[in-house]
């Protein structure tokens, strides 16, 4: 029962810190809402203008205008990525066509010419001396443009197929893995900063075990013949409560904005409590190593922006393996627990993996963790403690 009055202690002295609990609890959905902002804003946009002269001709002894059909072609066409990346408007003629792309205003221009049709209908009846064409205008220095017309090259290249029944030799289908067709920046942000709100544990962590050396509480606690274990499980009982919650009100922040999950919750859960464990056995190291939360707020940014910025967590970080284990690559972060946790909840909440995809990452969350408390443990026994 010692245990739970240590829980219930520590308890009431995380709620006297109430505004490093603010902070920690806020700094996940901040992170959220700004990168939202940020990916939103910087999401491309790339306006197609069409302007059709075409006069049309008879065909089969109809009067057929395929400039008009090529216009609701690209209208219609699939997107490459949403809705909202290429945006095909009909302008009025090619002078207006050509303000608006001198004006920033849109990012190529598509001129079908008055022959269009004729030139179609002479290519299927093997008039090689006619040829239908359709100019593109842009700024060749502009790398929207270049987007804009692979694209446009690629839809006119599918009306030309589908107009003159011609087929392709080859055709690729392309199947996503897992849900990352649907995946934008904001999602791949997404695991970072869940793991990002964890780390913010080091600080709320490391003041709850150092402030009982900081008042001299610690010699009461010494007094009642505390064990070392129940101490430390009190206190970090009560840190893997913040720690979970600050997860769920990232999570909710994330939802909110749009973000959709995959996967399985409860694997979310596994994950964030043993990242959650394992910067609560970290902190253990920095409480060891301070004797007052002035120190430990000094001290504790170091390893916290290496955990931050070096893991994957604030930014997307990718480094070349040091070496493999049974097929898993080991690299230099491989060293700190987050950059496990962010490569487990990429393949659970994005790719829609199962369990045993994130074996290797929960092992290494597992044995890291281990490693953290043993010598956090021992170290603090050693200097605040020194209890048998």
């Amino acid at each position: 029962m010692k245990t739970l009055s240590v829980i219930i202690k520590s308890l009431k002295e995380q709620l006297r810190s109430f505004w490093i609990l603010v902070l920690t609890l806020s700094m996940g959905p901040f992170f959220i809402f700004v990168y939202y902002l940020i990916t939103e804003s910087s999401k491309p946009h790339y306006t197609i203008l069409l302007v059709n002269t075409d006069l049309g001709a008879d065909i089969n002894n109809q009067r057929s205008n395929l400039g008009r059909n090529l216009v609701s072609f690209f209208k219609t066409a699939d997107n490459p990525l949403n809705s909202s990346t290429f945006i095909t408007q009909e302008t009025a003629g090619e002078d207006e066509g050509i303000d608006e792309l001198k004006n920033k205003k849109a990012d190529a221009l598509i001129i079908i010419p008055e022959s269009f049709t004729k030139g179609v209908v002479a290519w299927q009846n093997n008039d090689s001396l006619r040829s239908s064409k359709i100019e593109l205008v842009g700024d060749l220095t502009s790398a929207s443009y270049l987007i804009s017309a692979v694209w446009a090259n690629e839809i006119v290249n599918r009306f030309s197929l589908e107009t003159t029944h011609s087929r392709k030799i080859i055709e690729v289908e392309e199947t996503a893995l897992g849900a990352s067709a649907k995946t934008d920046e904001f999602t791949m942000l997404v695991p970072g900063i869940l793991i990002l709100s964890i780390i913010m544990l080091m600080f709320t962590a490391s003041i709850a075990f150092v402030s009982e050396v900081e008042n001299k509480t610690i010699l009461r606690l010494k007094l009642s013949k505390l064990k070392t274990v129940e101490y430390l499980a009190g206190i970090g009982f009560v840190q893997l409560l913040v720690g979970l919650t600050s997860v769920v009100l990232t999570l909710a922040t994330a939802i909110l904005l749009g973000f959709q999950y995959h996967g399985s919750l409860m694997i979310l859960f596994l994950i964030s409590g043993l990242t959650s464990l394992s910067i609560i056995s970290f902190s253990l190291i920095i409480a060891a190593l301070t004797r007052s939360a002035n120190e430990v707020l000094v001290v504790g940014n170091f390893p916290m922006f290496l955990f931050m910025f070096f893991t994957g967590a604030a930014f997307p970080l990718k480094s070349e393996p040091l070496f493999s284990i049974a097929g898993y690559p080991v690299t230099f972060q491989g060293i700190l627990t987050p950059s496990h946790a962010i490569s487990a909840l990429n393949k659970t909440l994005v790719m829609n993996m199962d369990l045993k995809s994130i074996v290797p990452e929960i092992i290494a969350m597992t044995v890291l963790t281990i490693f953290y408390f043993l010598t956090g443990a021992i170290i603090f026994n050693k200097r605040h403690l020194k209890w048998t």
